[in-house]
């Protein structure tokens, strides 16, 4: 379906552009948002009619999605889940999740504009991009946690996932085998040894 965007998005074009888009995209997104037009004759004619009208309001949604993005940008935010030891959650941290999280801080943010490609399965820092405007997208850090504390520690720099700690542990473990049995058989070979050459010498 052809269509006539009446704001920037992102991927496809400018205000006033004309594209191609897949008849689904159009039918339950672009147009009930109120975001594009069918491109035909009447509607590019009532477009252009209200096209400084249109970019008026989008240049004043621009200057508060910036005031936003001075206050949003940057900030951190943390979500406490259960998982297991390596770290992998038992749930997920969704969109609704993190919209959550910043609603509760003040700033009124839809699922819609909150952007993950998957929903967020590991503890760690996850970097969140905030589409505030077409034009203006903030990005957001999503501390996931066990705990208040680990998520203290994770924002100091910490890994706490696991896997380094039980690494050095199999390592040290291993070692001390390796020793131990080396300390044994030779042990053992030396005192064996000892034993022979007595008999012998008691023999001759």
């Amino acid at each position: 379906m052809q269509i006539i965007l009446l704001e920037r998005i992102a991927k496809l074009g400018q205000m006033g552009d004309v594209v191609t888009v897949k008849d689904g995209f159009a039918r339950n997104y672009l147009l009930p948002q109120g975001k594009a037009l069918r491109a035909n004759k009447s509607n590019m004619e009532r477009f252009e009619g209200q096209r400084a009208e249109l970019e008026a309001k989008n240049l004043d949604r621009k200057k508060d999605a910036d005031a936003i993005d001075a206050k949003l940008n940057g900030t951190s935010y943390i979500v406490i889940r259960s998982a297991g030891e390596t770290g992998q959650l038992y749930g997920s941290v969704s969109t609704r999740d993190v919209a959550a999280s910043l609603e509760e801080k003040g700033f009124h943010v839809a699922r819609s504009q909150v952007t993950l490609q998957n929903p967020i399965k590991t503890i760690g820092l996850h970097n969140v991009e905030i589409s505030l405007h077409p034009e203006v997208t903030s990005i957001v850090k999503i501390n996931v946690a066990r705990s208040e504390d680990e998520a203290t520690r994770q924002a100091a720099g910490e890994d706490l996932t696991g896997r380094d700690a039980r690494f050095e542990l199999d390592v040290q473990e291993e070692d001390e085998i390796d020793l131990d049995d080396i300390f044994e058989e030779t042990s053992e070979d030396d005192a064996d040894g000892e034993t022979e050459v007595s008999e012998e010498e008691t023999k001759a």
